[in-house]
């Protein structure tokens, strides 16, 4: 028969090492691309002219999106030419997502894509292109915005500046963005984006009904109660949805693009 220290000792190191093997479960990452191909994503090209039929599901003759080699690493070239999207075939809930992203040399319209998240339903949906979903703009210039996409909806915390537009301030008041308002898009209360031609890297963290926004390491987006826009204004909880990246003006690379379960959002991206 143990001894009642040994016993205790022994559950000790159970409860310990159960702890340990859930911590490292939790925190195994998933890489979105294997560096070899598309697998896992499927793609949606609009028209290649203004008020043209869109080309469609997984019909890209122009190669918007390809696998390529850049300093030394296998990585996503994003064309930029016509708009389009390429969206993950899997849905994900509750996660912290990070990647790195840099512009090329090409431009079209403008150095111009975005990361969208909890993306429902049709194509289409948002501006004739995407799936309706919130964005995380990597727009040059107004990287980490938030921009309600098709139809969702959620709350962040905003003031008005001189020019009547909404910014993020975690002191501010409690602002609906919706669609076809002036509160569809909320701009970050700062800009961390680097020089072009420098990878940047960002994360989105998802937990229930809130998202964070971090750029090269700094929060600059707190988006809350996320939610689907239906008709006459009901709101539906969004948590979950696949994960698309934008074609939209100017040649983008990724890279390191990975994802890993959470049960929480960090407290200290949150104070």
């Amino acid at each position: 028969m143990l001894k009642r220290t040994t016993y205790t000792f022994l559950v000790f190191v159970g409860i310990i090492l159960g702890v340990s093997a859930f911590i490292t479960a939790q925190s195994k990452w998933k890489s979105l691309f294997n560096g070899k191909n598309l697998s896992g994503w499927e793609i949606f090209v609009g028209p290649e002219e203004k008020d043209g039929e869109p080309l469609g599901l997984n019909n890209d003759p122009l190669n918007l999106f390809t696998i390529t080699e850049l300093d030394g690493e296998k990585v996503l070239r994003i064309s930029g030419e016509i708009n389009a999207s390429i969206a993950t075939m899997d849905e994900f809930e509750n996660y912290h997502l990070t990647m790195e992203f840099k512009w090329g040399e090409k431009v079209f319209t403008r150095f111009n894509s975005g990361l969208l998240y909890h993306s429902y339903g049709d194509f289409g949906v948002g501006l004739g292109v995407w799936m309706s979903s919130h964005e995380f703009q990597l727009f040059t210039g107004h990287v980490g915005d938030s921009y309600r996409m098709g139809k969702t909806y959620c709350e962040i915390p905003a003031y008005k500046n001189s020019e009547g537009k909404y910014v993020y301030s975690r002191t501010g008041e409690n602002t609906k963005s919706v669609p076809k308002s002036k509160s569809v898009i909320v701009a970050k209360d700062n800009d961390y984006e680097k020089p072009k031609g420098e990878w940047n890297r960002i994360e989105l963290y998802c937990y229930g009904r809130k998202s964070v926004h971090v750029v090269n390491g700094k929060v600059n987006m707190i988006n809350f109660k996320s939610g689907k826009y239906l008709d006459e204004g009901a709101v539906e909880p969004l948590t979950k949805g696949k994960i698309q990246i934008q074609s939209e003006g100017g040649e983008l690379f990724v890279r390191n693009m990975k994802i890993r379960s959470i049960d929480q959002i960090p407290s200290k991206l949150l104070k």
